[in-house]
């Protein structure tokens, strides 16, 4: 068997791509903080956001754990993959193709199977009467046709001669969720005499179906299984086409299905997207958190959709999010009233959604009966508890509210604040001015220089270590990446510099003075003239003059 690699050029062309706030904020919900973003560690138990992003290092690091480095680094650790399995998972994420190098020298050519079927079940869907009627009947248009590519997939012989006779092997579409293998080793297509709806990456690359039966199968939606390429908890359908319009209009309209979608694209709502058949969930947050839209929850008003907003909005609560709730009754959804010719009744409820901390409130209370004081305060305690998971202004801004429905005083409910904080000992153990000089250094590695020709590592007496990895070139450490990315550390220009080295080694100096007077072991000669040595360096640097680093351990 051909050994294959992914060639070494490819890596570095999809290295210079890569951009680390898009990679992690595929996975973590990410809040821009000063030139940085913040966010929960995934590496410890984070209670408070201490992992720092930085878009201008293209680094990470997490100021309680130590975890840091690269894009790549990250994927590796919060996927457990191997550095391979990363740079393929990320050239997905970047719809970018590799190249694969064997033995020999010869590249592989990377197999498009998703791609050419998808082209296989558009020309399908043209073609096969009942597939098509079914979609024009649903007020799908030929323009959304074509822009969402929906098509039709036949029975899964028909499928398996298309893969077959364009060079696909089993192996290749069993890879992305397209095929698989049953009973007896016999193969068989996933999607089976269905209307398909392909998914799309944020980035536009094809990465699995989701399909509708015509022929009557128990199973009316089917998406692709988790493979390598698609996992549904990190993916909104529409997203990709419905990102710039998001960004646009500052808000995300979240439905339950595909024909919602769809059809909300074509009356102008063309911010809508859909989770794929679940719930929505936290692995959903940084997805819909890019650009901090608006978030507009739009289910159907049975028990299922209201269950899943309940969820929803505590979920969204907790993360602060700004927006609410729509709810259809009467058994309609999105999809309905368009088709029904109501777009502007559709409007008119996207316009007023219910706050999420309000609907959670509202929905919880239906649970008990009030008249009941045992359940009452079984409301009141499920109901305290939960605002005690908000950021602290929001939950202050609802104590009255849920006093009011609970027809309690104020003063009863008891909030806890939550969010993050600096410690107030952020800088225990810290020399600022160490800490300063050295992310100067940093910053413009052309002053390296200009203080080591006045500064021994020893003048160091706190962040020895940062220093000397700084003269070694590592720049990988992660003390070095928390100095880079901790915002309250300044950087100096030159002047600021050399203003801080003279008040830096004043301060060493005027410490050695001491050391030296009350150095007993000294004559009486030696110290002396030590002294005047030192009060004359100390002279010079409050002329504002540097002068080069001398040690007088060796008199």
């Amino acid at each position: 068997m051909i050994a294959l690699m992914i060639d070494e050029n490819s890596i570095q062309t999809l290295k210079q791509r890569l951009d680390i706030v898009e990679v992690v904020g595929h996975y973590l919900e990410l809040k821009k903080s000063g030139a940085s973003y913040r966010c929960l560690c995934p590496f410890h138990n984070d209670s408070n956001p201490s992992m720092h992003v930085s878009p201008q290092k293209q680094i990470y690091h997490c100021f309680s754990c130590g975890a840091g480095g690269d894009a790549i680094k990250f994927v590796m650790e919060f996927e457990k993959l191997s550095y391979p399995e990363t740079i393929e998972k990320l050239a997905n994420l970047y719809n970018f193709s590799l190249d694969y190098v064997a033995t020999a020298g010869e590249k592989r050519v990377d197999k498009k199977v998703l791609e050419a079927l998808n082209s296989y079940y558009k020309t399908n869907l043209q073609n096969h009467s009942i597939a098509k009627e079914y979609v024009l009947k649903r007020g799908i248009t030929n323009e959304s046709i074509e822009k969402f590519s929906i098509g039709y997939a036949p029975s899964s012989g028909q499928t398996l001669s298309f893969l077959k006779n364009h060079g696909f092997t089993i192996s290749d579409a069993k890879e992305v969720g397209a095929a698989d293998v049953g009973e007896g080793g016999r193969p068989y297509a996933r999607f089976i005499e269905r209307v398909t709806f392909p998914i799309f990456n944020p980035s536009g690359k094809i990465v699995g179906f989701g399909g509708r039966t015509i022929s009557g199968h128990m199973a009316k939606y089917v998406n692709s299984p988790q493979s390598k390429v698609f996992n549904k908890s990190y993916l909104l359908y529409g997203y990709n086409l419905a990102q710039k319009s998001i960004f646009q209009t500052k808000q995300i309209i979240v439905t339950e299905g595909y024909l919602d979608v769809i059809m909300l694209h074509q009356a102008g709502f063309t911010n809508s997207v859909a989770t794929l058949g679940t719930a929505l969930t936290k692995e959903h947050l940084p997805l819909l958190s890019r650009g901090e839209p608006s978030i507009i929850l739009s289910y159907d008003g049975d028990e299922a959709g209201i269950q899943a907003a309940i969820k929803a909005s505590r979920l969204l609560s907790a993360q602060g999010a700004s927006g609410g709730c729509v709810i259809f009754s009467d058994g309609e959804d999105p999809a309905d009233l368009i088709f029904n010719k109501e777009v502007e009744k559709v409007r008119a409820l996207f316009s007023k959604p219910i706050p999420f901390v309000e609907f959670y409130i509202d929905e919880s209370i239906k649970n008990y009966n009030l008249k009941d004081p045992v359940e009452k305060q079984r409301a009141f305690e499920e109901l305290v508890q939960f605002l005690n998971e908000l950021p602290s202004a929001i939950a202050h801004s609802y104590r009255g509210i849920l006093a009011n429905k609970l027809n309690l005083d104020g003063s009863m409910i008891k909030l806890t604040n939550r969010g993050f904080t600096r410690s107030k000992n952020a800088f225990v153990n810290e020399d600022i001015l160490e800490l300063t000089i050295l992310k100067s250094v940093l910053n413009e590695p052309n002053f390296l220089d200009l203080v080591l020709d006045v500064v021994d590592p020893s003048m160091f007496k706190t962040h020895m270590i940062e220093f000397d990895k700084i003269v070694k070139g590592d720049l990988n450490s992660p003390q070095i990446r928390r100095l880079m990315l901790w915002e309250d550390i300044k950087i100096y220009n030159e002047e600021e510099l050399i203003a801080a080295l003279i008040s830096f080694m004043n301060t060493h100096y005027l410490s050695v003075l001491e050391r030296v007077k009350k150095d007993s072991t000294l004559s009486f000669e030696k110290k002396s003239f030590l002294i005047r040595k030192i009060q004359h360096t100390i002279f010079k640097l409050k002329k504002g003059e540097l002068v080069p680093y001398e040690s007088f351990s060796s008199f």
